[in-house]
């Protein structure tokens, strides 16, 4: 037997948190946050919103709010003396954007959130595994993905 990978089981995880938010809806629309994590300041989110905004509307959500961070490097040194480093991007949790969404959540405001792919949120696995679980767990809320964590095989 086959074991399931780290990005399949994730996938089940955040799919199992999903299923118990929409379990629990009435017939209204879920709300949803868009949220876009962009490379640079420069950057604009304008083609996310409008690949969110699609899937949004493929599945029958409302988009209640759009919400984005940019992507910034923390240089850590590794060496004292050395210039080898290594660009480690902020947590979620200490994104403006990211703080902002989990208010509105909190509020009520919304029952999940909708990104383009996990690495809007985190790339780093168990980092990501907190931070579904934490949505889940704290306001009972999910987060959707255009691009999911891992193809599904064909049947």
């Amino acid at each position: 037997m086959k074991r399931q990978s780290r990005a399949g089981q994730l996938r089940d995880f955040r799919q199992h948190l999903f299923r118990q938010v929409v379990d629990t809806q009435d017939d209204q629309p879920l709300r949803v946050l868009a949220y876009s994590l962009v490379p640079s300041p420069r950057a604009r989110p304008d083609e996310d919103w409008e690949t969110l905004q699609a899937e949004a509307d493929r599945l029958g959500y409302a988009i209640a709010a759009r919400l984005h961070d940019v992507a910034v490097p923390v240089t850590m040194t590794y060496f004292p003396a050395s210039s080898a480093s290594q660009g480690v991007y902020t947590p979620p949790w200490d994104r403006p954007g990211w703080r902002e969404a989990e208010r509105q959540l909190r509020e009520g405001l919304a029952g999940g959130v909708i990104a383009l792919d996990r690495h809007n949120i985190s790339s780093d696995d168990d980092e990501y595994h907190v931070v579904i679980k934490h949505l889940g767990e704290h306001y009972r809320a999910f987060l959707h993905l255009v691009v999911s964590e891992e193809p599904v095989p064909p049947t």
